[in-house]
């Protein structure tokens, strides 16, 4: 068993509103894009049996529409804790204002990408790239929705939709925002191959219980590193 020379800490990182919103994000995902599959690309299934047997196809995208629902709003309330959480659930987290920050990704790029070093990252959160794809991906959310509830619009009188129908005369037609809302989703899917691998590669090069984490909330930080963290955040203002 590999030993380790610096001690470790237990530190509350992930509350749980923001792990309630992770599990509640990859389901709809998960959901989203089977569903998705579907309703762009429909197998012919017939039976010979009463209409109402058939109607399964309407099933899929009533699947859909309500993971879409829960999709979004689950995401107003992400953008909410980003001003109401912890320290590492904020928006200047995501953000990169700071030179820190961008030394930090460079950092991180040559050690997961180039792998030309293999210096220990000093964050408790996500580190400076993570969090930045991750602020990404909510631009990535955000315009999913609004492709997704601008194609709804057509056929449903109901208010929130509604709200969106501006966006298939803005982007041009329906069928080029049927054609993001679909390049969108192999975004959602290349980003969580990528984001799986990633977690389980920093939880065993690292140790720091990083998958365990979005369970319990609490991860394993060296002493070190808390107190460098602890020392630059300590008189820093909160958003």
């Amino acid at each position: 068993m590999k030993s380790r020379s610096i001690p470790l800490r237990e530190v509350y990182v992930w509350e749980m509103p923001v792990r309630i919103y992770h599990w509640v994000n990859a389901l709809c995902v998960v959901a989203l894009c089977i569903t998705g599959f579907v309703i762009g690309d429909a197998p012919a299934i017939a039976k010979s049996t009463e209409a109402y047997f058939n109607y399964w196809f309407g099933t899929v995208r009533f699947i859909h529409f309500v993971f879409a629902f829960l999709f979004f709003f689950n995401f107003i309330f992400r953008t909410y804790w980003g001003f109401a959480g912890n320290e590492f659930a904020r928006w200047n987290n995501f953000i990169p204002l700071k030179r820190g920050q961008w030394k930090e990704i460079v950092d991180v790029i040559k050690v997961d990408i180039l792998q030309v070093t293999n210096k220990r990252i000093g964050s408790i959160g996500h580190n400076s790239l993570a969090s930045f794809i991750y602020f990404l991906t909510f631009l990535i959310f955000l315009l999913q929705c609004l492709t997704g509830f601008g194609m709804y619009s057509a056929m449903s009188s109901a208010f929130l939709p509604k709200m969106f129908a501006w966006i298939v005369p803005f982007m041009g037609g329906d069928i080029m925002v049927r054609q993001v809302h679909h390049i969108l989703m192999w975004g959602f899917i290349l980003f969580s191959i990528v984001h799986v691998y990633l977690v389980f590669y920093h939880d065993y090069i690292e140790r720091r219980g990083i998958t365990s984490s979005m369970i319990g909330g609490w991860k394993f930080i060296e002493e070190d590193v808390i107190k460098r963290h602890n020392d630059k955040t300590e008189n820093r203002p909160q958003l």
